[in-house]
């Protein structure tokens, strides 16, 4: 259905939507496959997990800045440029440092539960900050996915993984990660508008580079003792792999996702982490595929559609606008 040679809107917004659908399936894919690549990496004892850090920023930021050069350079204003801190104190100083704190105090298996709270936490702040309202149908799809990622979790777990001890430094590190999922879901809720105002490479470059000098005093000792010419090829390139593939370009996959998707429809995708770390240890022969992993499976694709399927804010006003339509569920 094309007027004048023009595309038709719904035609148009959905072309969008599936650009933000794979972008985010990319990202959270390549996120999933960076888990069984860290722990090699981690095992070797070569790098630790302060280093993989700066080493993810700062090889990122390199990418971002070189990637600038090859587009029109574009002027942030000073107001912007204070945002854009902000921004990245929340995406990634915060995000990745309490996550990566919180790890080392808890459990693999708490840390990995307690990821699945970013999507809750998505819907809650875009009801508060973006007025989304929260359906029968979002609920129920979170529900889903959550219970989805916690089957896969537990059924890991189940086959050898320590438990948490309770302890205090236990729980604060869960306190950690907790607080970890909610800066990155404010991130992709409040700055979801701020993100167009720029290109990708301009919001990218600059995010990084305040997060680089953010992380670099924690750690500056840890890069100063790292043997880097004991390194093997096998970790080198797992290093790559996570700076270009789970790094480089899966935050420009998440930029793409923030435009053209609602924040808890974004938050959604991460339920796709478990389910490629589970495909991985499936295929090294670590898992073997049963009924659970694969209704686990099912869940969390159910989930995701409901959350997409369900009312946005401005499908409620333009419903309230038209009274023939007011007789519909609002679900």
């Amino acid at each position: 259905t094309f007027a004048a040679g023009k595309p038709d809107k719904k035609f148009t917004e959905m072309k969008f939507n599936l650009k933000g659908h794979a972008a985010m399936l990319g990202a959270n894919t390549m996120w999933g496959l960076m888990s069984p690549v860290s722990k090699l990496i981690m095992a070797s004892g070569a790098v630790s997990p302060f280093v993989m850090t700066d080493l993810r920023v700062g090889g990122a930021m390199l990418l971002f800045w070189i990637a600038s050069l090859f587009q029109k350079p574009e002027h942030v204003s000073p107001k912007d440029m204070v945002t854009l801190f902000f921004a990245s104190l929340f995406a990634i100083v915060l995000n990745q440092g309490c996550f990566i704190l919180g790890v080392s105090m808890s459990s693999p298996t708490d840390a990995s539960i307690i990821t699945t709270s970013m999507p809750l936490w998505a819907m809650v702040l875009a009801a508060y900050i973006l007025k989304e309202p929260v359906t029968g149908k979002k609920v129920a799809g979170i529900a889903c996915g959550a219970g989805g990622a916690l089957m896969l979790i537990l059924g890991s777990s189940a086959n050898g993984s320590a438990a948490s001890s309770g302890s205090g430094t236990a729980i604060r590190g869960d306190l950690l990660v907790l607080f970890a999922q909610f800066c990155y879901a404010f991130y992709i809720v409040y700055y979801k508008d701020f993100v167009r105002k720029y290109s990708l490479f301009t919001t990218m470059k600059w995010l990084f580079t305040y997060a680089f000098i953010c992380i670099l005093p924690f750690s500056a000792d840890d890069l100063m003792a790292t043997r880097w010419n004991e390194l093997t090829p096998q970790t080198i390139a797992g290093i790559l792999f996570i700076v270009i593939g789970a790094t480089f370009i899966s935050y420009m996959l998440i930029v793409i996702g923030q435009k053209n998707l609602r924040p808890t429809v974004a938050g959604m995708y991460n339920y796709v982490q478990p389910v490629v770390a589970c495909i991985v240890a499936i295929c090294c022969g670590m898992e073997s595929l049963n009924l659970i992993k694969a209704a686990a499976v099912v869940l969390i694709f159910t989930g995701v559609y409901l959350v997409t399927a369900s009312k946005s804010r401005q499908d409620l006003e333009n419903h309230d606008a038209d009274p023939l339509k007011k007789t519909d569920s609002l679900l």
